[in-house]
């Protein structure tokens, strides 16, 4: 006998559908044939089906019995195929209706028990479902609380194999998860996050990275050991604007590709990424890829901040995958098993030190770099990359003074609430285009949000030739003006507004210290 079960498989962060054809009652040795492009795991899945049936209390085919997962040229990996292979088969051999089968979306992996576990993926599977017409998708309990969050579509919570068997047969009924209850819609505890109150000193990089945040520019911090630098990049996201529903789910759906749980027990909760990946970060772990393709370090910091610390120790070859996503908000990703384009607008924070040592001799410590080294040292980051960094700012090494004081800076909650204002006067002005903040101006809403009377015309122009700056250089310039305006609360561009953007140019100057 014949039955399928609607059911999909992850193409980096999206769900295709896939059929589960299970033909039983076939002459020859009695055992399972699994066909249709399956990975190791998904063939591991014939042993576990096998175990959980009987554990359940279910009879095992005694015939040959075949296992299609079509198409057949997509390949196929992990094992959410277990949960629809074993529902096949109880339909196949007439241990349940099989008219309420196609009605529903499937997916979950299986224990020898016949327990479910919770797979990848879950989010872009219940959004295949949605856009497929389901009456309601049937996942392991944990990854039905991520998928609840997908409007439109019932997820019903399943705890093991009997479970999804009754409620199908109609013995009984499951409610679906219900998204306000779900535990990835839950706020950090106030009180439990780093503050940017107990940075010491370093008032103009504070300023630096008031104005990064509130256009979404690109930030480089540039300071000897000690200065702040990670410790500043790390409260970043404590003054970013809460994301909204739309992009949280993007977020969500991401790491949920790739595996990475965003819940009360990782510690993480209703708010942007922070990644922070090391300086030995391969290009593929950057960028994402694999031999099935799937999301990076940049994809998976996408709506929120990607921090490289020691920038210059990065492989350039690595720093130069960054160029393609930073300009266009995503990266497209070509290997054999297929190409995939993933999601990536991301506010990129790096720092770096002065030297390869570290210091200048400003700090009253004499460097030791030779100017050779120093200038390997810096040349490791192209000049198409700077281009793309909005703000260059120093950070000086901190006096004692400022070590020893007990004045408390301002708090995160305070700098916020001017970046959320800033940040509504953006979405109000780009209502209705792709643009979200000030960074992600197109060239024509450039020259007209952004336009300059006759003497800062001539201020910018004097600028770019002493500067030698490039065009892209010139677009930044008059974006982080705009989000300063924005932030002083300005219809229009004023002096000091393009000064201070132009002083954001550390690298175009050459100034090290």
């Amino acid at each position: 006998m014949l039955a399928v079960v609607q059911s999909g498989a992850l193409s980096g962060i999206d769900g295709l559908p896939v059929q589960v054809e299970v033909n039983t009652g076939e002459v020859g040795d009695p055992k399972l044939v699994l066909v249709g492009l399956p990975d190791a795991a998904v063939k591991e899945s014939q042993d576990r089906v096998t175990s959980a049936l009987a554990n359940s209390g279910f009879d095992i085919p005694r015939t040959r019995t075949t296992i299609n997962l079509a198409p057949g040229h997509l390949r196929k990996e992990g094992p959410i195929f277990d949960l629809p292979i074993a529902l096949g088969i109880l339909s196949a051999t007439s241990q349940l209706r099989t008219d309420i089968m196609e009605r529903f979306l499937i997916a979950g992996e299986l224990r020898l028990s016949g327990r479910t576990c919770p797979i990848r993926g879950g989010l872009s599977l219940a959004i295949l479902a949605r856009n497929e017409g389901k009456d309601g998708i049937l996942l392991p309990r944990k990854t039905a609380q991520e998928a609840a969050l997908v409007a439109d579509i019932p997820v019903y919570p399943v705890d093991s194999l009997e479970q999804a068997a009754s409620f199908l047969d109609g013995r009984i009924q499951i409610e679906p998860a219900r998204p306000e209850q779900s535990p990835f819609t839950q706020r950090r505890p106030t009180g439990e996050s780093v503050d940017f109150s107990e940075i010491k000193g370093q008032q103009a990089l504070r300023r630096a990275v008031e104005i990064a945040v509130a256009g979404g520019h690109n930030l480089l911090i540039i300071g000897p050991p000690g200065s702040g630098k990670s410790m500043i990049a790390k409260r970043i996201p404590t003054i970013m604007p809460e994301p909204t529903l739309e992009e949280y789910l993007e977020i969500l759906r991401i790491h949920s590709a790739a595996g990475i749980t965003r819940n009360e027990n990782s510690g993480q909760w209703f708010e942007r990424p922070f990644r922070s990946p090391h300086h030995t970060i391969s290009d593929v772990g950057l960028l994402g890829g694999g031999s099935i393709p799937g999301p990076g370090e940049i994809s998976l910091a996408h709506n929120g901040v990607l921090f490289l610390d020691e920038l210059p120790e990065f492989r350039r070859s690595t720093l130069e995958v960054l160029r393609q996503p930073l300009e266009d908000g995503q990266v497209t990703i070509s290997r054999s098993a297929g190409k995939i384009t993933l999601p990536s607008s991301i506010m990129l924070v790096a720092a770096m030190n002065p030297t390869p040592d570290g210091y200048t001799g400003a700090e009253g410590r004499e460097s030791r770099s030779t100017p050779a080294q120093i200038q390997r040292y810096r040349s490791k980051i192209s000049g198409p990359l700077l281009d793309r960094i909005d703000i260059h700012v120093e950070a000086p090494a901190l006096s004692i003074d400022e070590l020893r004081t007990e004045k408390e800076g301002e708090k995160s909650a305070t700098i916020r609430e001017r970046i959320v204002e800033a940040r509504g006067l953006q979405l109000d002005r780009f209502q209705g285009t792709r643009a979200t903040a000030n960074a992600l101006m197109s060239h024509r809403q450039i020259r007209e949000y952004c336009r300059l009377d006759k003497s800062l015309g001539d201020l910018l122009q004097n600028a770019m030739e002493e500067l030698s700056l490039s065009a892209r250089a010139y677009d930044r310039i008059l974006k982080v003006s705009r989000t300063i305006a924005d932030l002083a609360k300005s219809e229009k561009i004023e002096g000091n507004h393009l000064l201070e953007a132009i002083q954001y140019r550390s690298l175009d100057r050459n100034l090290f210290y």
